[in-house]
């Protein structure tokens, strides 16, 4: 039986929740219309397995495991909300997280921010991706997704799912045909799927064949841990397939540019593994190949490399928030 958790209720205000910037106010305050009116901690099942278990959508030696979502009700009251997923990326949960669920909570839509980290004793898997099998934040969506089609509070029609880096990816190919229908138990299909700087480096099996739902994707063009080049590929593949897909690359950006706490100018992430040089694809029987040769993927490829650059960037945050709103927006008022 799925449990739940009362983390935390906020008193009801007596004015609702204006649509204004979650940045902070000059007197270090946040507007308060980017607080929470319910926080709700949500552990939820879930599986640790291997890339090829969830490509052969097998589960059979796959471990069990508890994670946790945070969901963040934007506002009082007993009505249906938009909600928004959002998928961390390989650091974890950190300030970008924070920054988009007050954000989005200041523009009336909820948040279920997933930790797929602490559940499976992680915290990090910057200097070693292959702690965790990539494929694993994808089946974590679908089982958020699943904790979410039976909450009062949200509404299952008006669901997006948004993702950073690794999460990036995830929510990305979340909206693969195939791998809805091999693992999604929940019912609801994302209104809405938002990767944001994701890793694009790896051509699944039939990556074309999407659910009919429109992806909007954002980048960097300074980018150097998932190049926005590589995203551009994808897409461009994607429209031929008569996808609805959009990609915007914000000039200079950096990877994590749309965190706050970020630093200013650009740092090496020292140790932090990027795959920006391979070209990765499934074979048959779910493995996953790099290079013309065909060789089984692992971290140890020549073709793995390190110390990427992060930055945040002020301009490239806000222009991602406003078309990020205006993605929502129209998506929410589908039929």
């Amino acid at each position: 039986m799925r449990r739940s958790i009362l983390f935390l209720t906020a008193g009801l205000l007596a004015c609702s929740p204006r649509a204004a910037s979650a940045e902070p106010a000059q007197d270090g305050v946040a507007d308060l219309g980017s607080y929470a009116a319910r926080v709700e901690m949500h552990p939820f099942e879930s599986l640790t397995l291997t890339d090829r278990q969830f490509l052969t959508g097998t589960s059979e030696g796959a471990k069990p495991v508890t994670v946790a979502g945070l969901l963040r009700i934007a506002k009082p009251g007993s009505e249906r909300l938009p909600t928004v997923i959002l998928m961390h990326g390989s650091g974890g949960l950190g300030g970008n997280i924070e920054f988009w669920q007050r954000a989005l909570a200041a523009r009336g839509i909820s948040t279920f921010a997933i930790d797929g980290f602490t559940g499976r004793g992680l915290t990090s898997v910057n200097t070693d991706q292959s702690l965790l099998a990539r494929t694993n934040l994808i089946l974590d969506i679908y089982r958020a997704l699943g904790v979410l089609a039976q909450h009062p509070r949200v509404d299952p029609a008006r669901i997006a799912v948004m993702g950073f880096s690794r999460g990036g990816q995830a929510a990305l190919y979340a909206s693969l045909k195939r791998f809805d229908a091999a693992w999604n138990r929940s019912g609801v299909t994302p209104a809405l799927y938002l990767p944001v700087y994701p890793d694009c480096a790896i051509r699944f099996r039939d990556d074309t064949a999407l659910v009919d739902r429109p992806i909007r994707m954002f980048g960097g063009s300074g980018d150097d841990y998932n190049p926005a080049a590589t995203c551009a590929a994808y897409a461009e593949r994607l429209k031929a397939a008569g996808a609805d897909v959009g990609l915007t690359v914000y000039p200079g950006a950096q990877h994590v540019f749309d965190n706050p706490n970020g630093p200013a100018h650009p740092v090496v992430a020292k140790g932090a593994q990027t795959v920006r040089a391979c070209a990765i694809r499934e074979a048959e029987g779910g493995a996953l190949v790099e290079g013309p040769n065909a060789r089984p993927f692992t971290y140890t490829a020549p073709c793995v490399q390190h110390d990427p650059h992060i930055g945040s960037d002020a301009a490239a945050r806000a222009a991602t928030l406003s078309s990020v709103s205006d993605a929502l927006e129209a998506a929410f008022r589908r039929p």
